[in-house]
């Protein structure tokens, strides 16, 4: 650790809570029972599927969250297609028009596959939650866009690549993205894999702006310099337990950051949700070696880590929160 020297400390700001603090009287409970209760049902009747997992609930909110529950634990992400569509994507990389028309005649072959074996993706996600959600009379939209990860529209924003919805409830609109709270495509062994996360049902559009960029620049539902394109793929890569936790970067934090050497810079991120500190880890990547520096801090709405550099060269951070990767940066050192 002789290279770096860190500070901890806190500002004491207002942020905008996760949407999901709408309902924070709201116990899910009920609803996710309900779901559960109707596993592994087929798609044949999806009015009686509908009917069955939203009859006993009194309000929107929960009606919604039975169904996007039941879609999260009974579809799975269809490996062979993603492998077929990505292939499209590479294919027609440079001709939009090519690729939407192709698009469109496999979207049968797409929905055919969800009905009857219950594996899509992102756009049968998407799809399949608004038409439940839409046979209960509560309004709700499929949003085209991009997606941005670790290997997906990184540095500009080439491929069109995912679906996700908008809801509206209680006459407000919020996000939902049922295909990553589903789980994940394990592509070493060509299979896909349960792994609920909550963290996208109904989250903070702040921390959606950091990796989805909808055609539509109203289906961010906030105002923020993420519109632009280029301001959006200037972002940190975000990675999923950002949802999970809460946690994400500030506008101040980029995805390459250039410094000098010996000036303390600020790494700061928001908090929508109560954290323990002592789960918190950066981890400084120079060269090979991983610097793993403890965090002694506090809960707060907004972290700010006081950082020194005290050689020149590029490095990689990383924030951990409960051993799961929160976001990733690069900071060039100079002289």
């Amino acid at each position: 650790m002789k290279y770096f020297i860190l500070f901890v400390f806190f500002l004491i700001s207002i942020e905008i809570h996760a949407q999901l603090n709408d309902f924070k009287n709201i116990n899910f409970t009920k609803a996710d029972s309900i779901a559960k209760l109707y596993n592994g049902e087929n798609l044949k009747n999806l009015p009686m599927l509908t009917y069955n997992l939203t009859i006993n609930l009194e309000t929107d909110v929960e009606k919604f969250r039975a169904i996007y529950s039941w879609i999260c634990m009974n579809i799975k992400a269809d490996y062979y297609m993603y492998k077929r569509i990505n292939s499209a994507r590479k294919r027609h990389k440079k001709d939009s028009i090519a690729y939407a028309i192709w698009n469109k005649n496999y979207s049968k072959k797409v929905f055919k596959r969800l009905l009857n074996n219950k594996k899509t993706m992102c756009t049968g996600y998407a799809y399949l939650l608004k038409v439940m959600t839409n046979l209960i009379n509560i309004e709700c939209k499929i949003v085209n866009g991009y997606v941005r990860n670790s290997s997906s529209n990184v540095l500009t924003l080439e491929n069109p690549n995912h679906s996700w919805n908008a809801v509206k409830i209680n006459n407000k609109w919020y996000l939902a993205d049922a295909t990553l709270s589903s789980g994940y495509l394990d592509l070493n062994n060509n299979a896909f894999v349960f792994d609920y996360n909550d963290g996208y049902f109904l989250q903070n559009p702040l921390i959606y702006s950091k990796t989805h960029y909808p055609f539509k620049k109203k289906w961010f539902l906030i105002d923020n310099n993420s519109k632009s394109k280029n301001n959006f793929t200037e972002n940190p890569i975000v990675y999923g337990g950002a949802f999970k936790y809460g946690i994400y970067p500030t506008k101040s934090l980029k995805l390459n950051n250039d410094v000098s050497k010996n000036y303390s810079c600020f790494i700061n991120f928001h908090t929508s949700k109560t954290i323990n500190p002592k789960k918190l880890k950066l981890k400084v990547n120079e060269g090979n070696e991983v610097l793993n520096l403890k965090l002694d801090i506090q809960n707060s709405s907004q972290i700010a880590i006081k950082h020194q550099f005290k050689k020149t060269g590029k490095f990689d951070i990383h924030l951990y929160y409960n051993n799961e990767i929160i976001t990733s940066s690069t900071f060039n050192v100079l002289e």
